[in-house]
């Protein structure tokens, strides 16, 4: 370990923003501990056949509390990222996502607590805001959960920000908006448009008009990082981490067809709409927090992003599906 680096521990580390993030560490020279949730294969998901000396890959569950004690056995910062991240699937297994997301997220606190870490970043989402009451959505905005998998996320929030109140536990929260980019589940609205449009023209979508902010996942990486190095002052707070600019499903279509020469003709259906109660009609961020206490704010335009998520997913037809991470 380089005498300037941190040891760290990336929670959800093959997944989709996790693996991002284990390689943005590795390539600054921390030593990392990528905890990865097993599986039959023996699969670590995005960093499989990852070698660097400095990635050290651990098998385990964030239900387990041994697991997770052991992981940050003599770890300085951890990210925790892993969670069950579909709302569709948590309308069918609300008690798998709540174990998953909230038990597990109080396992890494508790873990934390007794290990005694200088730093943990909890990664919460925009989807515990529900439909915006005004926007843009600051961290004031009241908290609504319109899905099991929005109340397993307000509740692991809570907790962590319990953990530091009676605790102290040096946690930073940061609530990121509408994560895209190249390796995200295709059940994911991005991949989903992108894929299909570069078979043909005919896209399957549920509700057109519901508008979000979505940011690079290069950008959201570089928030946690921000999160993980913040002065101590800046613990027990949550930090948005978002554009400030919406876009409805409708029109994130039409754009990603005019990106790839194609006029979409988009099929709406009701399997893939959200139970009507449940629909998150509007998000959009105010980050002016991270901006003024973090130094962050994005930096790849949502065509930019775009244009690299398509050409990723045109490289790899055959794309990894999956809400585990």
């Amino acid at each position: 370990m380089s005498p300037m680096r941190a040891r760290v521990l990336v929670t959800g580390a093959g997944g989709f923003c996790g693996s991002h993030l284990v390689e943005s560490l590795l390539a600054d020279g921390f030593e990392v501990r990528a905890f990865v949730r097993y599986n039959g294969r023996g699969d670590a998901g995005w960093l499989a056949g990852n070698e660097h000396p400095e990635l050290h890959i651990v098998f385990g569950d964030v239900e387990d509390a041994s697991a997770v004690l052991d992981a940050t056995a003599g770890v300085e910062i951890v990210y925790h990222l892993a969670a069950l991240v579909g709302i569709p699937y948590s309308y069918v297994h609300p008690e798998e996502v709540l174990r998953s997301n909230t038990i597990g997220t109080f396992n890494v606190l508790t873990a934390c607590r007794r290990s005694g870490v200088r730093r943990l970043v909890h990664t919460s989402t925009s989807e515990v805001y529900g439909t915006a009451r005004y926007v843009p959505i600051d961290e004031a905005h009241p908290l609504q959960a319109q899905s099991p998998y929005a109340a397993s996320k307000i509740a692991a929030d809570q907790l962590a920000e319990s953990f530091h109140r009676s605790f102290g536990l040096p946690v930073v929260t940061l609530r990121p908006f509408n994560m895209y980019g190249p390796r995200q589940s295709t059940r994911a609205v991005i991949p989903t448009i992108v894929q299909a449009l570069l078979a043909g023209p005919h896209v399957r979508l549920g509700a057109l008009a519901p508008t979000r902010d979505f940011t690079f996942v290069e950008d959201t990486v570089r928030a946690l990082r921000l999160a993980g190095e913040a002065p101590r002052a800046l613990e027990g707070r949550t930090f948005n981490a978002g554009s400030g600019k919406e876009i409805s499903i409708g029109a994130l279509a039409e754009k990603i067809g005019a990106l790839l020469g194609v006029a979409p003709e988009i099929e709406t259906e009701d399997e893939r709409r959200r139970p009507a109660a449940s629909e998150v009609e509007r998000l959009v961020a105010d980050s002016t927090r991270a901006r003024a206490d973090l130094g962050w704010e994005p930096s790849v335009s949502l065509s930019e992003g775009l244009t690299r998520t398509i050409e990723w997913f045109r490289a790899r037809p055959a794309s990894r599906t999956g809400y585990r991470i």
